[in-house]
């Protein structure tokens, strides 16, 4: 192997490294922090986005003697949240930054337009002739269904200040509901001004995002199924642990990261529950975790299509080309997978989003072709070797991957109608199951393919024998044609043969009386 062909795994686990390292910086997920964020103009407005999240409603404890209690309410509150303009901006007297807080149901209550024309969130000179609002602040009105909000509240900046910032303060969420923040002014002569601090979400059981406490319970029992599977399982591997195969040991180590995965991801959601900031270690593991149990399944899934360890000894020539493609779905996972986890606010962006999952749905797209290319191949030379017992097994296991290969291409079919037809994610409370589907799906598959080459006392007759029955072409590409006689040769029957003998030994007796 040539230096730079070695050196290619190495720039590709050092690059995955580097990105890991930077996504790590930005670990809090329900604690929003703001690290200097500039003002974008949006229309005649200059805006931060804050976040949003769904927040269940809850009843404040009005026995409580703090101001800032916790328990068991749901609320935003804002901690030191200040805003700074650069020194040779500071010697004038400014409009008003606003901090803006809204359900998603009342997003008609912001903004306005005069005569009918282009809708806008800060008050312009026509809106202010119609005495609508006064110029310069922000057009808000107050909901009928939900008293006191949407929630508007301000600072400015004085002469020679170059920081402001807004009073500590605590809003207690008494309607359930995806609420979104954002930092507005309509100053042009603030567009250098940044904003620094934080925010914290909570809701009544905890600080989990609306859209993800689901899960936690979620995982807790996909941990339970996963151990009763890996009981069936491993007792079954201990009973007739000398007949086991090779494709049930890969089996079995695919049971135990699913039991790790499923652990780490509950202890994830847990600690994050608690705190507030999700673990940026535990998060990192069971990402891992579950990129290496993805990756070893497709690449079993593919190998058994093969008929590795069941029909051939080997994969022969093409070990490297499942090793390289397995090896690169795993980075291109990992890092959607970190990506999305590790560190994830609110959800990414389309476009960003797009980025990091094409190269996996391609690569996922290519192992479905070339499984169940291999798979009619293996079907065709079982049925024509006319190996009953493992025709039938490859049969059950090919009709399973068609089933689930369906129910998947059926569910990303809803799931970018879910995602296309709720723009402002007003269908929070059900996105859990999106995510939650596909760790439901593998794990049925799993359960299928643990059914069908469970350890058992004869689990031998579905290995590979080497007696020459099973003997396979080398090259998939070649028929199975009954070989020709050689024309060299002269086939005879028996009656033939004897005749022949017998001349023979009439023509030696006549040389025998001439001599």
């Amino acid at each position: 192997m040539s230096r730079s062909s070695s050196t290619k795994p190495i720039r590709a686990t050092s690059l995955l490294t580097l990105l890991c390292v930077f996504l790590l910086r930005y670990s809090e997920a329900s604690v929003h922090d703001y690290t200097g964020e500039k003002f974008a103009g949006k229309g005649n407005a200059f805006v931060v986005y804050g976040g949003s999240e769904g927040i269940y409603s809850s009843v404040p404890n009005r026995n409580e003697s703090s101001p800032l209690s916790s328990n068991g309410d749901a609320f935003v509150r804002f901690e030191k949240i200040i805003f700074r303009r650069p020194r040779e901006f500071s010697n004038f007297s400014s409009g008003s930054i606003y901090a803006l807080v809204f359900e998603v149901d009342e997003r008609e209550m912001i903004g306005g337009s005069a005569y009918g024309g282009q809708r806008a969130v800060c008050c312009t000179a026509d809106l202010a002739k119609l005495g609508v609002c006064n110029q310069g602040e922000i057009i808000h009105r107050p909901s009928t269904e939900h008293p006191g909000w949407p929630q508007v509240f301000g600072v400015s900046f004085d002469v020679d200040k170059d920081d402001t910032a807004l009073e500590p303060r605590e809003i207690q969420i008494t309607k359930t509901g995806m609420y979104n923040l954002y930092f507005i002014h309509c100053d042009l002569n603030l567009k250098e001004v940044v904003v620094e601090g934080k925010t914290i979400w909570k809701n009544p059981t905890g600080y989990l995002p609306g859209r993800m406490a689901p899960l936690m319970n979620f995982f807790g029992l996909m941990s339970l199924a996963f151990v009763l599977l890996g009981v069936f399982w491993f007792s079954q591997y201990a009973r007739f642990w000398r007949e086991v195969l090779t494709l049930q040991n890969c089996i079995t180590l695919v049971i135990t990261l699913g039991m790790c995965e499923m652990a780490l991801w509950y202890f994830d959601y847990l600690e994050f529950n608690e705190t507030g900031v999700r673990p940026t270690g535990i998060t990192v593991w069971a990402v891992t975790f579950g990129t290496v149990k993805r990756t070893i399944s497709r690449l079993i899934i593919l190998m058994v299509s093969m008929g590795y360890g069941v029909v051939r000894p080997t994969l022969g020539g093409i070990t490297s080309k499942v090793l390289m493609l397995g090896g690169t779905f795993f980075i291109a996972s990992e890092v959607l997978e970190i990506v999305e986890n590790v560190g994830a606010i609110s959800d990414l962006s389309g476009k960003a989003r797009l980025f990091f999952v094409l190269p996996v749905a391609f690569l996922d797209a290519f192992f479905i072709l070339w499984i169940f290319s291999a798979l009619s191949s293996t079907l065709n030379k079982l049925q024509a070797r006319r190996l009953t017992a493992k025709l039938d097994i490859y049969r059950k296991f090919t009709n399973a991957l068609a089933v689930a290969v369906i129910v998947s291409i059926g569910w990303i079919c809803y799931e970018i109608y879910f995602k296309s037809t709720d723009v402002y994610n007003e269908r929070w409370k059900n996105a859990w199951i999106i995510p939650a589907f596909w760790h439901v799906l593998s794990f049925s598959l799993l359960c299928v393919i643990c059914a069908l080459w469970a350890p058992s006392q004869s689990s031998t007759r579905y290995a590979y024998s080497g007696d020459g029955s099973e003997d396979f072409d080398k090259d998939d590409t070649l028929t199975l044609i009954k070989p020709s006689p050689l024309p060299s040769k002269e086939v005879r029957t028996p009656s033939e043969v004897k005749q022949a003998l017998g001349d023979s030994g009439n023509g030696d007796v006549e040389e025998d009386k001439t001599e």
